[in-house]
């Protein structure tokens, strides 16, 4: 069972004895770096790397989302999504937390969470549920009303990631059965994925998709916030393991085995179509090793990690081919096929790399048979898929009938900087 599931649990039925363990300072130094480093991801990472990737009368209306989505998903967190994710649900525990800590209801500077604060725990996962959402701003860039946005970033949070977050990490029913996920291959990935792969489908191609060119307006802000998601992603994997120790540090060195491997696999599969490699290949094919190898960064060693990394490359490059030239969905920023597609091969492949019967491959799973832990995964991934699918595209839907999802075709046209939020990224032009 992933650390984190066993952690959750300890949280629900070992309140008292939490309280009185002793602080561990090196652990609560750790995990509050790791949940700068996560927040880093988002703010400024995910911003810059989606912004270079849209057309320059959008730069704006996609750092604004990201922003407004840190904002929006703190509070949400604070008033009803940690309380439903982490704490006990009563007679419907398997599925849902309980309402005792909404508001963050009894954390208070002496409050342990195991051996490191309660609030440093707590701010530790805040950090996850607001990249999520954030995740799937790429699917609908460019072509999204900012106040739809903000109502499906409330409304997603409560009835998709807090419940997904629950079963898994929080005590629920796949935790229970041995999920392996250790930072959010189904949490993180899958739904922000599936979520994507809905919203583009409901909303719509953009206009003039595919026969216009809309080719990245800013390569150079792009790869800066690439690299800062690189870096900031071992907080993301390293930092689960909520403790300053072994776990954390292979952890560490998985992800970035997995982060180069995926870069160069993909560059390569670039190379060998195109006869030469692109800028854009090789940062997307890092963030496909990235969020390959989340869900089983604390469960593989190097030598997985590798094979995971060069699968998430190349698979999630045919994947990305496949979603908007063969199948037309205008994904816009190719958030299921990188996201969601390394979501779901992470997560199958920690069943087999986790055992520790593959010699230079072995990772450091809890015992379970390859054949049956393969099994549990597969549950995960498939409940996983279908239960975001189903929720997201009723949101969506609810959310048009209110206020419509899609700005109209002129303020398309022009872009949405001027357009909603009456600025320009660049004056000159």
């Amino acid at each position: 069972m992933a650390f984190r599931t066993i952690f959750a649990l300890f949280l629900l039925t070992a309140a008292s004895a939490a309280s009185a363990q002793e602080l561990n300072q090196a652990n609560t130094a750790w995990i509050l770096t790791s949940t700068a480093l996560v927040l880093f991801m988002t703010i400024p990472g995910l911003s810059l790397f989606y912004a270079g990737l849209v057309r320059t009368k959008n730069v704006l209306s996609v750092l604004m989302q990201c922003f407004s989505i840190t904002c929006v998903a703190s509070i949400v967190w604070l008033l009803v999504g940690y309380s439903l994710a982490f704490t006990d649900g009563g007679a419907a525990n398997a599925f849902i937390g309980g309402t005792s800590q909404f508001f963050f209801a009894g954390i208070m500077e002496d409050t342990l969470a195991g051996d490191i604060p309660e609030s440093v725990f707590a701010m530790f996962q805040m950090t996850f549920a607001i990249i999520t959402p954030a995740l799937i701003v790429g699917a609908f860039a460019e072509r999204m009303k900012f106040s739809a946005m903000l109502i499906f970033t409330v409304i997603w949070l409560v009835l998709v990631y807090a419940p997904i977050c629950h079963w898994v990490w929080g005590g629920g029913w796949l935790g229970q059965m041995g999920l392996l996920d250790f930072a959010g291959g189904t949490v993180v990935h899958i739904t922000a994925g599936v979520g994507a792969l809905v919203a583009a489908l409901v909303i719509g191609n953009r206009n003039g998709f595919p026969t216009q060119p809309m080719a990245p307006h800013n390569l150079t802000m792009c790869v800066t916030g690439a690299g800062m998601l690189w870096v900031g992603w071992f907080g993301f994997n390293a930092g689960s393991a909520l403790a300053a120790n072994g776990d954390a540090g292979m952890a560490m060195l998985v992800t970035h085995i997995s982060a180069a491997a995926g870069s160069l696999a993909w560059m390569t599969m670039e190379w060998i179509r195109f006869g030469k490699p692109s800028v854009l290949g090789i940062v997307t094919g890092m963030v496909a090793g990235l969020g390959t190898i989340t869900p089983a960064s604390g469960f593989v060693g190097p030598g997985g990690a590798l094979i995971i990394g060069i699968s998430a490359g190349v698979i999630c490059y045919l994947a990305t081919q496949a979603i908007k030239q063969k199948l037309k969905i205008d994904d816009s920023l190719d958030v299921f096929p990188v996201h969601g597609v390394g979501g779901i091969l992470g997560t199958f492949m920690v069943g087999i790399f986790a055992s520790n019967q593959l010699g230079v491959f072995s990772g450091q799973g809890d015992g379970a048979s390859m054949g049956s832990q393969v099994v549990i995964q597969l549950i995960g991934i498939g409940s996983t898929f279908i239960y975001t699918a189903i929720v997201t595209f009723i949101i969506l839907k609810i959310i048009d009938a209110m206020v419509g999802l899609r700005v109209d075709a002129d303020t398309e046209t022009q872009g949405l900087d001027i357009n909603l939020h009456n600025e320009r990224g660049y004056n000159d032009i």
